[in-house]
């Protein structure tokens, strides 16, 4: 029997179980096959609820569904943490002690949030990366009614590239919403020298804040945040002022990817268009975890896992696969409240954006209630 081990049951995961086990159905149901999904978590996780939490939209319980109802019965669903990969004898440990073999390894492990690296950040910083620091920013948001609002982008890469500024053009319609934003001032800071990765999306971005009189401050690297002073110190020496600081705290990989030697800062090292990991046998990354040339968002980890389900499917058949991944990304991007645009893109283009729109808003709303049926696979 050919066992087929996914760690990480977060989208890219989760998608490709689901696409599996519609893939190889004859083969699950003859027991020639074995696909098994291992989550340290029985519960499967929408991050980009969270952003709707901070402005209290959503609540930390939208954004989790159990794996149960969303994992296809024909996958074993095996809920421990894994803490070992020996990919010479294609062997998992477990925290508990099991121990499991492998004939295919994906690891979809994702991306962690690191705050401690900055000084001070966890104290004097809030963010929308999960449940917890969600709860807090909409907590102090609701509080705050004049001073000076900082968005930092810490590092990069970071989950959800687009996040930083729909939050930003977000807060300023909500403050405006409530008759605050005469009194406080916005002001938007990103470590290299424009206001996101991609060029026509910071184009875009920097005239936006333009019109709605946001600072933006670009080639600034915080390095430190005194909590006491409400001060953030940057490596180019400059210190920024706040009231309230939300902050994208630096992300790292999976411990289990630099515990176990499969990659440098937790990112597997892979083949761009076939997902396999350069350095190791059997091995695909997908998601967060995989080190290739795009944004680290959902959708990337959706096409990604399509790819892996039909390169696998053709392994355990005994073909030759040949599904690529052309670096498909989609992401629609909230500039408002109430507005919204969209981008596409693929390796080596340049994305459009849209003019934002509220169309554009309520399809991204609409998608984010329609997910979890992406997450089983329909979508």
């Amino acid at each position: 029997m050919t066992r087929i081990v996914i760690v990480g049951g977060g989208t890219g995961g989760t998608v490709l179980a689901n696409r599996l086990a519609d893939e190889l159905g004859p083969e699950l149901d003859a027991g020639d096959v074995e696909v098994v999904l291992v989550n340290d978590d029985p519960d499967h996780v929408y991050k980009p609820v969270y952003l709707y939490v901070a402005f209290g939209e959503r609540t930390p319980a939208d954004a989790r569904r159990p794996l149960t109802d969303l994992v296809d019965p024909a996958v074993t669903l095996d809920i421990g943490r894994v803490t070992g990969v020996d990919t010479a004898a294609k062997t998992l440990a477990f925290a508990d002690g099991a121990e499991m073999d492998y004939d295919h390894l994906v690891v979809a492990t994702g991306a962690d949030l690191a705050p401690a690296e900055v000084p001070g950040l966890e104290a004097g910083g809030h963010h929308f990366y999960g449940p917890e620091g969600a709860e807090r920013l909409r907590d102090a948001l609701a509080e705050f009614e004049s001073g000076h609002l900082v968005l930092s982008v810490v590092g990069v890469p970071h989950m959800c590239p687009a996040a930083p500024l729909e939050f930003v053009l977000m807060a300023d319609a909500w403050l405006r919403d409530r008759g605050r934003r005469a009194d406080v001032d916005i002001t938007y800071t990103y470590p290299i020298q424009r206001a996101h990765g991609i060029q026509s999306i910071a184009d875009w971005a920097t005239e936006a804040f333009e019109e709605r009189d946001i600072e933006l401050r670009t080639f600034t690297n915080p390095d430190a945040v005194d909590p006491e002073t409400q001060v953030l110190e940057t490596m180019e020496g400059e210190e920024i002022p706040y009231d309230l600081l939300v902050a994208i705290p630096p992300h790292t990989g999976s411990d289990l990817v630099t515990e176990n030697g499969l990659g440098d800062d937790g990112w597997i090292p892979v083949d761009r268009h076939t997902l396999e990991a350069t350095d190791l046998e059997d091995v695909y990354a997908i998601g967060d975890a995989a080190d290739v040339p795009t944004s680290k968002a959902g959708s990337v980890a959706h096409y990604e896992a399509g790819v892996v389900a039909d390169r696998l499917a053709s392994e355990v058949r005994g073909q030759v696969p040949t599904a690529t991944y052309d670096g498909k990304t989609i992401c629609f991007v909230e500039s408002g409240m109430d507005e919204a645009t969209f981008v596409e893109f693929g390796y080596g283009e340049t994305p459009v954006v849209r003019e934002p729109s509220q169309t554009l808003h309520w399809a991204k709303l609409a998608y984010n209630e329609s997910y979890w049926l992406t997450a089983r696979g329909l979508l």
